[in-house]
């Protein structure tokens, strides 16, 4: 069934302020929940920060007075969305689980994307940093049993395969490669648009929270492997971000955020299993229609254009959280030497990416095969979970 949000009113924004009642909502648990609600809960935890940051950003860059307030309005609002979904997440659930969660979430969601991306250019750029995100989860997952003396299978529950990616160690390139050439903003498709928003958005907020989670460990390992992977997802969100098209105008962005709010949302309503965080998905559906109208009324008298112009006629197919791995071990098999140059991708080592591998690791081994080395030394083996067979690039098999 289609559905149009320009077509659409929800709940009037004078209506949305929640009480601490309404805003103290049961987390779900852990040990019962589908992987991929916790998933969804993540991927909207990261949107509605995104949304949030863009309007102070906006704010911070306009002169009038009456737009910073409507802004503010709208985005107090964002700010009670984001605490009802991240407050989703349960206590119990120590840093690391949540940690292997993100690096779900990156797989799935940017394999789903990946599969589903009209534009050749920027399919590949999400092919590329797949690989790279399913790497880190296989580090984590072993740097999980090592710590917690638990199993990363009991958190994937069997969707998502752990096994190498691209090795971490080569993830470090220098920065003037990890800047890709952008859509162009009036001939892209509008789903090009939405699916560059959310994976940047997704991956800026696991950017932030290694950042701020990674020095809470004390194990020096954990703080190590943190730090650089930390380092790689300030790369990614610089590699995702180059995408969008700077030419957008604030308020282009601005209802494009919006827009999409209401896409994800919807898709992630329409897909639910767990019915109390379904009826969160569907409030805030209702909330965010009156924030596209919001902000397309802001465009329509700010920028002089019609919002209808720029955005889908109607929204997408409903984005999926779903197993990928028959598409990840294609890619495994045939993606797994590349890094970048320029803007765009190569397989042989040129001199910068050298350069910088020389500058990073300093002649020596990085957090993420010293989390290995230290694996194997506790246990005498790796920890995969490999459900459709070994791993498709023989390097890479278990020794």
């Amino acid at each position: 069934m289609t559905f149009n949000p320009l077509e659409q009113r929800g709940i009037p924004l004078d209506k949305q302020v929640r009480n601490w009642r309404e805003l103290n909502v049961a987390p779900i648990d852990p040990d019962h929940c589908d992987p991929y609600t916790r998933c969804r809960i993540i991927t909207m935890n990261g949107i509605e920060v995104e949304a949030i940051m863009f309007s102070h950003q906006l704010a911070r860059n306009t002169v009038d007075p009456e737009v910073k307030r409507q802004l503010a309005r709208t985005r107090y609002i964002e700010a009670q969305q984001q605490k009802v979904v991240n407050w989703l997440l349960p206590g119990v659930s120590s840093v690391l689980e949540t940690t292997i969660a993100y690096e779900q979430v990156a797989v799935d969601l940017t394999a789903w994307v990946a599969r589903m991306e009209p534009d050749p250019y920027l399919k590949q750029a999400y092919q590329f940093g797949v690989l790279e995100d399913f790497d880190h989860l296989y580090r984590y997952a072993n740097l999980y049993e090592m710590i917690e003396h638990r199993k990363a299978e009991s958190i994937v529950d069997g969707l998502t395969e752990v096994m190498p990616g691209r090795p971490t160690r080569f993830h470090h390139r220098d920065p003037m490669d990890n800047v890709r050439d952008p859509y162009a903003k009036d001939g892209t498709d509008p789903l090009s648009k939405l699916h560059a928003l959310t994976i940047m958005s997704a991956e800026q907020q696991t950017m932030n929270f290694y950042m701020n989670t990674g020095p809470t460990y004390m194990e020096p390992i954990a703080r190590q492997l943190y730090q650089e992977i930390g380092l790689i997802e300030e790369e990614h969100v610089t590699h995702y971000e180059s995408l969008v098209d700077p030419g957008e105008t604030w308020w282009e962005q601005l209802v494009n955020h919006e827009y999409n709010e209401c896409y994800l949302y919807h898709s992630f309503m329409e897909q639910e299993s767990d019915p109390k965080v379904k009826a969160i998905w569907e409030l805030h559906l209702n909330m965010e229609l009156e924030h596209l109208h919001a902000a397309c009324d802001l465009m329509r008298t700010y920028d002089g254009r019609d919002p209808a112009s720029v955005l889908a006629p109607e929204l997408p197919n409903v984005l999926t959280f779903e197993p990928n791995k028959g598409y990840l071990r294609e890619l495994l098999d045939t993606q797994m030497d590349l890094t970048t140059l320029g803007a765009g991708y190569v397989r042989e080592a040129h001199e910068r990416f050298e350069t910088m591998q020389e500058q990073i690791h300093g002649g020596e081994a990085p957090p993420s095969d010293r989390v290995m080395v230290e694996h194997d030394a506790m246990f005498g083996r790796e920890y995969r979970v490999q459900t459709e067979g070994e791993h498709p690039d023989p390097s890479q098999r278990e020794k």
